[in-house]
């Protein structure tokens, strides 16, 4: 059974006060993660907003165990660390969490990515997609969606979004999930499940950026339920190959009501500033595609 976010444990590992942005939607998620994973664990972080919340050595926001690693090493720093407790006889201990966001998931740190989920490293990795290269500047990543401008894309990115959960699933890895950090309960339940499972596990969280989106800090939540009422981000997971449709998304399709039109959800982001009607229109109807394909897995349960 699904948990509520009035379940969630009291207990916090995320301290109050921290370098991130306000409105910043990655704490949001990482109070859920580090809940779900009772403090009992140790995280590795590349260059990246998330070492901004973290900080700097030796002060910290957040009562774990923390490595900050190079912009493409996550991956190979949590084989490393697993390697580590496996000798010292603690691999039962503790869970070891990589966590990048979208650029030093999909782009740089891919690589590395992908060799741990060949090997089926025994960690989890949570990629906190905001859409682009925040902490840099915000420069376009392979997450950044059609239409968006960033400092790389003046009058907005070409391409739709690169989809990294189908891509980690291709390499036959136990578990694989989308999240949205909108959506605390859901997130504490995915990574509440990924901790029991062996091997390497892949959630995928997608976190609203006040700055780089450009709306008001005080919409984070709202804008990113948005995202799931439109079908952008779809919550799922697949657990040994088997797809199913999870929290609101699934109710969305089991109600067969239309969901939020893109244009709505592109209407309230700075970053969308001057797409066309066409472009909109192409978007919605790789949203429509992309929706009905989930759906259909999830009848399948395939």
């Amino acid at each position: 059974m699904a948990t509520r976010i009035t379940e969630l444990p009291d207990r916090e590992f995320v301290l109050s006060g921290n370098r991130s942005c306000a409105g910043c939607g990655i704490g949001i998620g990482l109070r859920a993660i580090t809940k779900a994973l009772d403090g009992r664990m140790v995280m590795t972080v590349p260059a990246s907003c998330l070492t901004v919340l973290g900080g700097m050595y030796p002060i910290s926001s957040v009562s774990v165990p923390w490595v900050n690693m190079a912009f493409p090493a996550t991956a190979a720093a949590a084989s490393g660390l697993v390697a580590g407790l496996r000798a010292m006889g603690r691999a039962g201990e503790m869970t070891v969490l990589a966590m990048a966001g979208d650029g030093g998931t999909s782009d740089i740190g891919i690589q590395g990515l992908s060799g741990a989920a060949e090997r089926n490293e025994d960690f989890i990795y949570v990629c906190y997609d905001n859409e682009a290269y925040m902490n840099t500047g915000t420069q376009r990543s392979g997450l950044t969606p059609a239409g968006a401008r960033t400092t790389t894309t003046w009058s907005g990115k070409r391409e739709n979004p690169k989809d990294m959960p189908r891509i980690m699933e291709a390499h036959g890895i136990p578990y694989v999930a989308s999240t949205s950090a909108a959506f605390p309960a859901d997130v504490y339940d995915k990574v509440r499940k990924a901790r029991d499972i062996h091997g390497l596990r892949y959630i995928h969280m997608n976190t609203p950026c006040p700055s780089g989106w450009s709306f008001d800090p005080k919409d984070t939540v709202a804008l990113g339920k948005m995202a799931v009422e439109a079908g952008l981000v779809v919550l799922y997971e697949v657990v040994d190959g088997v797809f199913k449709l999870t929290g609101r998304s699934a109710a969305l399709a089991r109600s067969g009501k239309p969901r939020v039109p893109v244009a709505d959800y592109i209407e309230t982001q700075g970053r969308f500033r001057g797409m066309t009607d066409d472009a909109v229109a192409a978007v919605q109807m790789w949203v429509d595609e992309r929706w009905a394909l989930y759906v259909a897995r999830d009848a399948q349960g395939a």
